[in-house]
This record gives C-alpha cells, structure tokens and sequence, in this order.
C-alpha cells in the first residue's frame, strides 16, 4: 500500500505518532478529530499494513555513556547476492552497529556506529569489522556533532505532493 491510499485521517495520525509515540488513544483522536474507538482501529489497521514497525524511545547516548559515534564506510570484495546478504547479516548482531545501508556508488555500505569511547570502537573495528570475511575496506569518520537528527519522513512534505497532485 502506498502513501496516496491513505486517507488524510490516517497520514495525520503516522505524523501525530511519529511526533509523539507516547500519546493515549484519546489524545490522538482529539488531535486527528475523529472518536477514540474508530482512532484506534485505524492505528491497528495502521500497524497490521506494516506503515508502523514499532514505538521507541529516543535515548539519549551520550547521557548513557555511548560518547563516540563513527559512520563507517564499508567496501566488499564481492557483491554477489549471497555475500551482501551475509555481510547483512553480520551486521545485525553486532550490537555497536546500530544502522547498515547498502549503497550504490563507491562504497557498499555505511554502517553508524556508537561506542563508549573510542578505545571501543578501535577493538570493534580491528577485532571484528576489518576481519570480516568479504570486506575489502573500511573508512571510517567520527562525528563531531549532530546538527540535526529527525527520525521519519517529512509528513508536510508527502501533503504538498498530494494536493499538488489532486
């Protein structure tokens, strides 16, 4: 199902949830104008057509210990669908990856790191990333700071091109 079989009810809900996940029900339906039962089968109906994969808490990292964060830049010797499949994987139980994209261009895939401290993400990287079989190279850079970080998608933006094309 794409955006566009969304009614305006339902893309105002994902934008309400996506900016506050927390909300009651009955908050909700007061903010999109529609009843709370009738709200909340559209919020199931929501998370059953896979438009919502979860709530989540924002944490903040560097609070919690988590002072270093790194983009690595990850080049495989082969791009074989197997071996993309299972550098995948790979990715997904290292707990210090906490994001992995395939790429197209020059590099395969940028994983987002964090770690304690750098120590710790020195023995992620030599220990276990660069001994990975299939990675060919790694180049990393450390984020200084975060200028903007905003899960989502831009819901005002997906309403300008609906109305622009209704």
């Amino acid at each position: 199902m794409v955006a566009t079989r969304l009614d305006p009810i339902d893309r105002k809900i994902l934008a309400e949830l996506q900016a506050d996940g927390r909300m009651t029900n009955v908050e909700l339906a007061k903010r999109v104008g529609i009843s709370a039962p009738p709200c909340l089968r559209r919020v199931r109906s929501l998370e059953e057509a896979g438009y919502i994969h979860g709530y989540h808490a924002d944490v903040n990292a560097r609070e919690l210990g988590f002072e270093v964060q790194v983009f690595a830049m990850v080049g495989l010797e082969s791009q074989a669908e197997v071996e993309l499949s299972a550098f995948e994987e790979t990715c997904r139980n290292w707990p210090l990856v906490r994001e992995c994209h395939m790429l197209n261009g020059e590099v395969d895939f940028m994983l987002k790191c964090v770690a304690p401290d750098l120590s710790s993400f020195q023995s992620f990287l030599t220990g276990e990333l660069l001994s990975t079989p299939n990675v060919a190279s790694v180049k990393t850079s450390l984020v200084i700071r975060g200028a903007k970080d905003e899960p989502g998608v831009p819901f005002d933006v997906l309403e300008d091109r609906l109305n622009r094309t209704a």
